[in-house]
This record gives structure tokens, C-alpha cells and sequence, in this order.
């Protein structure tokens, strides 16, 4: 009975991770067969900066939208207060999640225009000077967490908004009739009791984050861009050693060591849990 989703789960997970393991133990050419080098893929990638670059700018990302979880958590107590036109509110927030990834990265590649974009004739008007967003190192990550922030709200909300409903309203009824008002009920009674959810939201959020690539690759990538070689995320590292220097043993390593990444973060994740997540 579980024959058909086992077949899937191997041919579509399982086969693909011993492949992309064994290559990275290789030197696999454009064409014709690998040959066996040991870890040399693994010590070249532990000795390369711009692996190191690359991962500190994943971390970077992953922190950004970390920051924008608070954002969410506010949204969905404040959509949860309204009486009237709550789907609608939702059905808007979560547009940018059913969005293509490459329409909502030329659009917002627009808006971050250095010369004619959106966000600097917003903040000429305001006697601001503009920056270049994404042409200027300094600024890509933070301009692209911004993005990522605001793609991912949508589904955060669902998750939260969720958890908020299962809150019994008795709670709150009880708590006001001991003179607790909103400010202290939400810190005492909604965001304990909303752990588990967050918690939820903490996990794919992350795993998500060290997973990015779609905005990077085109709101970033044109020739003039200088700021591109200081703002690669891990799995864009990985897309140029595979696809555009055809290094497929090096891009294989990077696939492990970000699998890698993510187990560990996940695990923290779990064990941190215990400390401030209540299922009671």
C-alpha cells in the first residue's frame, strides 16, 4: 500500500542525495565520467573565501527575515481584532506567496532602481538621498531581506493567525476581569500560548532563508553589477560552480555542507524550543 509514495520518496529524494553525496567525493567533468578524489572537494570549499562569503551572507538573509517574524506576529493579532474583511486582508497579505518569485523580483528590482526607482523618488520627495539597492554591496542583503520579509507574510500569517484562533477566549475574558488590558493580555496569554506556531514559523523560516536563490539571481544579476561578487547567497555559489563553471564535484560539496547547515540550525532549533515553547 505505502509501495507508491516509497517509489516517489526514493526516486525523487533519496536517489538524488546518494548521487549528489558520491559526486562530491569526485571530479566530475561537463561530460564523461568522475573520477575519485577523496575529500579534496571539501578541503578546497573549507578553504575558500568566497564560500565563506557566500555563507556569511545566507546567515545574514536568514537574520533578516528572522527580524521580520515580530512584523508578522503584530499583523495577525491586529487581523484577528478586525470584525469585518478579515479574509480580505488575508487574501492581500498572501498574494506575494502565489506570486512567481521572478515577476516579484523585477518588480521590487524597479522599485530599488539607483536612478529611477520607486523607494528614491519616494525618499527625494522626503529631502533623503537615495542609494543604489542592489548595485551597492552594502545594501543587496538588507534590500533583499526586505523582499524576502515581505514575500514570506503571507503564509506566516495563515500559521499565526491559526494559532491565535485555537486561543480559548475565555482567556482573555477572564484575565480582563482581573484588570489585565491588551498590552499585558497579549504578552501574558497570546504570545505563550501562540510558541508553538512561532516556533513553527522559526523552523521553515530558516530552512527557507539558507534556501534562497530566485531573488538573488534577478534582481542582482546584470553585467554592471559589481555588487554581485560580495552578495552571492550559498546556493547561488552553488548554481555558478554547477551550471556556469560546470564544477560539478565542487557544487556537489556545497549541496552536503548546506545540508549540513541546515540540520544543525534545525536541531539548535529543536533543542532551544524547550525554553520558551509551551504546549500547555
Amino acid at each position: 500500500m505505502i509501495a507508491p509514495a516509497l517509489v516517489g520518496l526514493v526516486a525523487l529524494y533519496v536517489w538524488p542525495f546518494l548521487t549528489t553525496f558520491g559526486k562530491s567525493f569526485m571530479d566530475v567533468p561537463a561530460f564523461g565520467p568522475g573520477t575519485f578524489t577523496g575529500v579534496d572537494n571539501y578541503t578546497e570549499l573549507l578553504g575558500d573565501e568566497r564560500f565563506w562569503q557566500a555563507l556569511r551572507n545566507s546567515a545574514l538573509y536568514t537574520a533578516i527575515l528572522l527580524l521580520g517574524l515580530p512584523v508578522a506576529v503584530v499583523l495577525a493579532a491586529l487581523i484577528e481584532q478586525v470584525s469585518r474583511g478579515r479574509a480580505g486582508y488575508r487574501v492581500l497579505f498572501f498574494l506575494p506567496v502565489v506570486t512567481l518569485p521572478v515577476a516579484v523580483s523585477m518588480v521590487w528590482r524597479f522599485i530599488y532602481n539607483g536612478d529611477f526607482g520607486l523607494l528614491n523618488y519616494v525618499l527625494s520627495r522626503l529631502g533623503v538621498d537615495g542609494q543604489y539597492w542592489v548595485a551597492d554591496a552594502t545594501f543587496t542583503i538588507w534590500a533583499v531581506g526586505v523582499v524576502g520579509i515581505w514575500m514570506s507574510l503571507g503564509i506566516n500569517l495563515i500559521i499565526l493567525g491559526a494559532g491565535l484562533q485555537s486561543i480559548p477566549p475565555d482567556l482573555y475574558e477572564a484575565s480582563a476581569l482581573d484588570g489585565a488590558g491588551r498590552v499585558r493580555q497579549f504578552f501574558r496569554i497570546t504570545l505563550p500560548l501562540l510558541s508553538p506556531s512561532l516556533f513553527l514559523v522559526t523552523v521553515l523560516t530558516v530552512i527557507s532563508a539558507l534556501q534562497m536563490f530566485d531573488l538573488i539571481f534577478v534582481m542582482l544579476r546584470s553585467v554592471n553589477n559589481t555588487a554581485l561578487a560580495d552578495s552571492k547567497t550559498i546556493v547561488y555559489l552553488f548554481y555558478e560552480k554547477a551550471f556556469v563553471e560546470f564544477d560539478q564535484g565542487y557544487a556537489a560539496a556545497i549541496a552536503i555542507v548546506l545540508l549540513m547547515v541546515i540540520m544543525v540550525a534545525t536541531l539548535v532549533q529543536f533543542r532551544l524550543q524547550r525554553r520558551w515553547v509551551f504546549y500547555d
